[in-house]
């Protein structure tokens, strides 16, 4: 078992600290806290990352769109010139 690079001895002490800190009826507390805090993280990544998407699936229809009508320009242009 291994959690951000953490294994089973290192967890048992980091949870017997925290133990001893805090005490056995504050940890729920501080796990549930800590819990909500990573979900809210993993929301506002996954928000950013679809935000990111989203902006860059317009920038690839400008770019294309832009494209379309400067070959279109080109050509017009070439028929013109003959």
């Amino acid at each position: 078992m291994n959690i951000f690079g953490i294994g089973l001895p290192e967890m048992a002490v980091i949870m017997g600290v925290a133990l001893l800190i805090f005490g056995p009826k504050k940890l729920p507390e501080i796990g549930r806290s800590m819990g909500k805090a990573i979900r809210g993280f993993q929301e506002a990544s996954k928000e950013f990352q679809n935000e990111f998407q989203k902006e860059a699936e317009q920038l690839e229809e400008a770019i294309s769109t832009t494209a379309e009508l400067e070959s279109k320009q080109i050509e017009a242009g070439t028929k013109e010139q003959v």
